[in-house]
């Protein structure tokens, strides 16, 4: 039989480990309050992270690309406002009106809404997801390579090298705005740290192939920002016939519009009419050798042939070359 002593350590021991139970079950609940608490705060703190850095990523792009912002922001609103008959009636109405323009008046039509609409079409089809394998495939990327070579040693004693590969980071150019013309499509691309605008023009071939164009060209705008020139289409490779001597021999020197002088055709198919009076009476040619500057010079002189045969006109020239 166990005696008072035994029993009162016993009785002592135990009220202690309850005592340390209650503390020990008080201690849990606090921390576990206190994780709780933790995980609550950086749950908030990420979803606030989160939403800031979309925000901001939302306002950059809105800021770059506002046109395309603006123009989604005002369909979405519409669809939702009127529906989409409305919307796609109105779409409707707007090509059409907009097709019509370009059949009465193409140069007018190009200067005001076609050569945006070109360019916006070009960018986010071809220039955006296209030009950067395209500048990567002709080493106009930088990549970060860190390749170290460890050497190891098999139970034969012969050495065998072996490379670690670790996931190159390749940074290239960005497509930070586009212009399109009735031939030309320009592509600003801001250089990454390590390029030079002379890289541009090395591989001025080699970005031509992969256009799959004639022609490309690059300008240098800013030290860190080309232009890289594609020409589409050339629209005045086709030489433009003079007119007939013959017929111009019977028309009287009097009639003829030195206001209004036939020159050729523009770039849209259009005649050229250029004036040989009054304020806008200079032209200024510019070319390389092979270019066809004569022939600004020749077409409105054969265009005014009838007044210089009536005297009316007086032709002097100088050549500086010679």
């Amino acid at each position: 039989m166990m005696d008072a002593h035994t029993i009162g350590i016993l009785l002592v021991g135990g009220a202690g480990l309850a005592v340390l139970v209650w503390v020990l079950h008080k201690i849990g609940k606090v921390l576990i309050a206190m994780f709780e608490a933790l995980a609550t705060i950086a749950v908030v703190f990420l979803a606030l992270w989160a939403a800031v850095k979309t925000l901001v990523w939302l306002a950059r792009q809105i800021l770059t690309h506002w046109r395309t912002s603006i123009t989604a922001l005002a369909v979405a609103v519409w669809w939702q406002c009127w529906g989409w008959p409305s919307l796609a009636l109105t779409l409707t109405v707007m090509t059409t009106a907009l097709a019509v323009w370009r059949c009465v008046d193409l140069v007018s039509f190009d200067a005001w809404v076609g050569q945006w609409l070109r360019a916006w079409w070009q960018r986010w089809t071809i220039y955006a997801p296209k030009l950067p394998g395209w500048l990567h495939a002709c080493g106009l990327s930088v990549t970060d390579i860190t390749t170290p070579t460890v050497v190891s040693l098999n139970v034969l004693g012969r050495p065998r090298l072996r490379r670690a590969h670790h996931a190159a980071s390749a940074r290239i150019p960005k497509v930070v705005g586009v212009r399109s013309g009735p031939s030309w499509d320009q592509v600003r691309v801001r250089l990454v740290p390590g390029q030079k605008p002379e890289d541009f023009d090395e591989a001025a071939r080699a970005l031509a192939s992969a256009r799959a164009v004639t022609r490309c060209q690059v300008r240098e705008l800013t030290p860190n920002v080309v232009s890289i020139d594609f020409q589409r289409r050339d629209l005045l490779a086709d030489p433009v016939d003079c007119p007939d001597l013959e017929e111009l021999a019977s028309v009287p020197g009097a009639s003829v519009d030195l206001r209004r002088v036939w020159a050729g055709r523009n770039e849209y198919g259009q005649d050229w009419q250029v004036a040989l009076t009054g304020s806008a009476s200079h032209c200024l040619t510019a070319g390389a050798s092979g270019a066809g500057k004569n022939s600004v010079m020749w077409c409105p002189l054969v265009s005014i042939a009838p007044a210089i045969r009536d005297g009316l006109v007086r032709v002097s020239g100088i050549d500086p070359k010679g």
